[in-house]
C-alpha cells in the first residue's frame, strides 16, 4: 500500500539557487550553484532563506520556479527557489542615518569623518539596537546575523570585511550616502560648527594656537577640531570614499 500523500509531501525537497554574492553567508556544503533543503509545509520562503543563514536584509528578490515571489509564500515539494542579493546602491526610504553594533566602533568614526550620521554604542544589547533603529529610523549595521533576523528590525545590513577599510568601502558601495567631510564629531556624532580662534584659545596648546587659525566645535559635546597633523590620513579616507560613491553617482 503506498504511503499517505501527507507523508510523501513531507519527504520532498526544495531546490535552492543562491547568488554567488551571498555564498559567504552559507555553510560550505551549500556554496554551489544548486543545493537542496527538506520541504516543510509550514515554512514560508522567508523561513527557508533564513534557515540557510541568510538574513532577509541581504535579499533583494526571491524567484520561485522562475517567477517573482514574496517571503510570505510557501513552496511546494520540488520547487526551485532563487535568492538574489540587494541591488547596489540600496535606497532605504525614510532612513535618517546608521546605527552601528558593538565591534564596529572604528567604522563609526570613519563614517563620521565623512560627515555621515553614524550613531554607535558599545554597550547596547540587540533588543536596544532594534528598538533605537525603529524609533530613530536608522539602518542597523552589524556582523551579527542573529540581530539581522529579528522580526522587529526596521532596516539593517550585514557589514562585510574584517578590516575597517573594507567595511567602510562595503557600506559606501551599498548605500552611496552623500558625503560631507569634517562636519561631524568623530567622538559623539554631533554636528560641527565653525568657531572663532579667540573663543577656543584657552582650550588649546600654545603650539596649536600659533599654527592654526580655523577651528570648529561640536554642538553636542563641545569638542574642538582643527586640521592638524592627522589631516593627511583623514584626507586619504575622504578621497577613497569619494571614489567609491562616485561609481554609483556617475
Amino acid at each position: 500500500m503506498p504511503p499517505p500523500a501527507h507523508d510523501v509531501n513531507r519527504s520532498g525537497l526544495v531546490v535552492v539557487r543562491a547568488d554567488p554574492e551571498l555564498w559567504f553567508l552559507l555553510s560550505r556544503e551549500r556554496r554551489r550553484d544548486r543545493a537542496s533543503v527538506p520541504w516543510d509545509g509550514d515554512a514560508t520562503l522567508g523561513h527557508v532563506v533564513q534557515s540557510l543563514g541568510v538574513p532577509l536584509t541581504e535579499v533583494g528578490a526571491l524567484r520561485l520556479d522562475g517567477r517573482p515571489a514574496s517571503p510570505q509564500e510557501r513552496p511546494v515539494p520540488g520547487a526551485e527557489l532563487e535568492i538574489l542579493p540587494v541591488d547596489r546602491p540600496q535606497v532605504v526610504p525614510g532612513a535618517t542615518g546608521f546605527l552601528l553594533d558593538v565591534g564596529l566602533g572604528t567604522l563609526a568614526r570613519r563614517l563620521r569623518v565623512l560627515g555621515i550620521d553614524a550613531a554607535y554604542r558599545n554597550d547596547a544589547a540587540d533588543a536596544e539596537l532594534v528598538r533605537e533603529g525603529l524609533e530613530q529610523r536608522r539602518i542597523v549595521l552589524t556582523q551579527d546575523r542573529g540581530l539581522l533576523m529579528r522580526r522587529a528590525l526596521w532596516a539593517g545590513a550585514h557589514v562585510r570585511g574584517d578590516r575597517p577599510d573594507d567595511q567602510l568601502a562595503d557600506v559606501l558601495d551599498r548605500f552611496a550616502p552623500p558625503l560631507a567631510p569634517s562636519t561631524r564629531c568623530t567622538a559623539c556624532n554631533g554636528e560641527l560648527a565653525p568657531v572663532a580662534a579667540e573663543e577656543v584659545a584657552g582650550e588649546l596648546r600654545a603650539g596649536t594656537r600659533r599654527t592654526y587659525d580655523e577651528f570648529a566645535r561640536c554642538r553636542s559635546c563641545g569638542r574642538v577640531y582643527w586640521h592638524g597633523a592627522h589631516g593627511k590620513g583623514l584626507q586619504r579616507i575622504v578621497e577613497a570614499a569619494r571614489a567609491v560613491v562616485a561609481r554609483h553617482r556617475g
